[in-house]
């Protein structure tokens, strides 16, 4: 009986575990719960066992105490049969012999009450052994109840664990960024663009100042030469080189007749 309610105090003790308490105390909870689910089947399966000893235990009782009852039955139906034929035996005169019966009939009549007594005995131990096996099988009902609940505990702390990783990697990752603020990278490289956009435009600007300053250089070439030209016709006494937008065509007759004193005095 103590082995039985040994058996009834540990499966109380796993069902009155609180579960809760246990995941707030345990560092990595996720770990406590997959031990605590292995221990529960554990437990589960040699409470099982346990009850299983138990029951059969309980059904050898009852069987026993069946046979006893089907002893007591059948010793008492023998003493009857003996005591009737002692009384047949004896209405025909036979003392002897009836006597005989009698005697058989009071052995039958005692295996019938030690079978009674047997039976009387077991009942008591039987009644206890069902009201133990009843409990232990309410027991073992309520530890599956609270495996299924440390299951689905398990399973959704898996699940927010996981959920509360992918928010802290996007809570780093946003963290990172607003460290390194990409705009600041892009303003950084826009900057440099600009500044070689405007190394560019300064180097084609200085091209193009190059070539307006050769062309002026070949104007004032051009200009001086016709000076020099000029200048020397007059000191040579020949007529000065034609103006431009003069034609031949376009001189009048009387500038065509001027002698060179007179041209000089044009000038």
């Amino acid at each position: 009986m103590a082995e039985k309610q040994s058996i009834l105090g540990r499966i109380a003790q796993l069902t009155r575990a609180n579960v809760n308490a246990l995941i707030d105390r345990a560092e990595d909870p996720q770990k406590m719960l997959d031990q605590l689910v292995r221990d529960y089947t554990s437990s589960i399966a040699e409470a099982e066992d346990a009850v299983a000893v138990t029951i059969g235990n309980l059904r050898l009782a009852e069987q026993d105490h069946a046979a006893d009852i089907a002893e007591a039955r059948d010793w008492g139906q023998k003493a009857l049969a003996a005591a009737t034929k002692a009384e047949d035996v004896r209405a025909k005169g036979d003392a002897a012999e009836a006597a005989r019966f009698d005697n058989l009939a009071k052995v039958a009549i005692g295996k019938q009450i030690a079978a009674e007594n047997e039976a009387r005995a077991a009942e008591p131990m039987i009644a206890s052994q069902n009201e133990v096996v009843a409990k232990l099988k309410d027991g073992l009902q309520d530890m599956r109840i609270k495996l299924d609940e440390l299951k689905s505990k398990r399973d959704q702390l898996v699940a927010r664990a996981k959920t509360a990783q992918a928010q802290k990697t996007v809570q780093g990752a946003i963290s990172s960024i607003n460290v390194m603020d990409p705009t600041s990278e892009i303003a950084r490289f826009e900057e440099q663009v600009r500044r070689e956009e405007a190394y560019v435009a300064g180097q084609a600007e200085l091209q193009a100042g190059s070539i307006e300053d050769q062309f002026a250089e070949l104007e004032d070439y051009g200009r001086n030469a016709e000076i020099e030209a000029r200048l020397a016709a007059l000191k040579g006494g020949t007529s000065a080189p034609q103006q431009i937008g003069a034609t031949a065509t376009g001189t009048d007759e009387g500038s065509a007749n001027l002698t060179p004193e007179e041209d000089k005095t044009t000038y």
